[in-house]
């Protein structure tokens, strides 16, 4: 018999075929030599991060002199969060954007690696520091299997939103249930608080019903994600971002691609990630201005409090590196790479550089 998970799977697969399928025979006809790539995001067209991709949209079509277009599907309505990669490689999109540290399996590495990045404080410096890791750890290659990467991600360093109790120091946060990444529910465990873990497009639904008492993240989220809409308070402890590969295509659709469009998209991963790094910064002073309309208050971190942070924080993410051993992944060798690179605030440089 059967075991149902399997069954689960096998529906899962073939209903992805029949959208692959569906979306095909729905394409658009295009013009003779001219290639169509269809890019999907769970985020609107207003958002900084898809401001980003329209600039690269442009630059591909440029670039090619028109004989790439791409495509857009904005809004979730054909990738899911935290499914993508996995519907990327069985062709539902060409491109689309990524986050592997919502993957339910299958990117360990990847996950826990994003909690390395303390004294990487720039958006640069930690698509650098990301870079440095993938390059002496071949596990976060075998996780990516199947797509070409097509940017990597960084942001502004975050701080805790939360709906209506402010937290003006760290034993503020014990009893608060509050949405943050991996490599920060044992941080936030350490200091009392409840943590769990789930997609940003799903936190303004859960903190407007009460689920959740705050959540993680930068500035820019009070305009972006309309945090100020449903939250009062804004910790200002900073928490170190780490960096993920955030656009990938599928390697098939990748390969069958001529090796003048490839170069084309080569050229476009450093112009996304500029892109991207100049929205953010962007979107940030945005939601600053919406705060303050919604009269949202801000309340610094002490010296000592943001001190004490950093301890735990580091403690933990050498921790968290030596768990992956359950899963026969050598996290303290990625570890070490990382902290080894970090040669001072945003000073990265890589293996034998150093």
């Amino acid at each position: 018999m059967r075991r149902p998970g399997v069954i689960y799977v096998l529906l899962g697969a073939l209903q992805t075929l029949l959208l692959a399928g569906l979306l095909s025979a729905c394409a658009r006809p295009v013009e003779k030599g001219v290639t169509e790539l269809v890019y999907a995001s769970p985020y609107s067209p207003n958002h900084p991060f898809s401001k980003a991709d329209q600039e690269w949209m442009a630059f591909v079509e440029k670039q090619s002199q028109g004989r790439l277009k791409v495509r857009p599907v904005w809004s979730g309505a054909l990738l899911s969060s935290d499914m993508s990669m996995e519907e990327l490689r069985h062709g539902v999109a060409d491109i689309g954007l990524v986050t592997p540290i919502y993957v339910r399996g299958g990117t360990h590495l990847i996950r826990i690696q994003s909690g390395f990045y303390q004294g990487a404080d720039s958006v640069e410096s930690q698509v650098a520091l990301y870079r440095c890791i993938a390059a002496e750890n071949p596990q976060v290659g075998r996780e990516l299997a199947g797509l070409k990467v097509l940017a990597v991600q960084g942001g502004t360093l975050p701080g805790l939103v939360t709906a209506t109790r402010p937290v003006k120091n760290l034993s503020d946060i014990k009893g608060l249930r509050i949405r943050a990444p991996t490599e920060l529910l044992s941080v936030l465990d350490s200091l009392g608080a409840d943590p769990v873990n789930m997609p940003m497009g799903e936190v303004y639904s859960a903190m407007a019903k009460g689920v959740i008492d705050g959540v993680i993240a930068p500035e820019d989220t009070f305009k972006s994600l309309h945090f100020a809409e449903i939250s009062k308070h804004f910790y200002q402890i900073a928490v170190p971002r780490g960096a993920y590969p955030a656009r990938a295509m599928s390697e098939k659709r990748w390969n069958a691609l001529s090796a003048e469009d490839r170069a084309v998209l080569e050229q476009g991963i450093g112009m996304w990630e500029a892109a991207l790094a100049r929205q953010v910064r962007a979107a940030v002073d945005k939601g600053k201005e919406e705060a303050a309309a919604y009269k949202v208050s801000f309340h610094p971190a002490s010296a000592a409090d943001q001190q004490r942070f950093d301890a735990i924080y580091l403690r933990d993410s050498e921790a968290n590196a030596r768990h992956l051993k359950a899963f026969g992944i050598d996290g303290d060798a990625a570890f070490r790479s990382a902290r080894k690179a970090v040669q001072g605030r945003d000073r990265i440089s890589c293996g034998s550089e150093i």
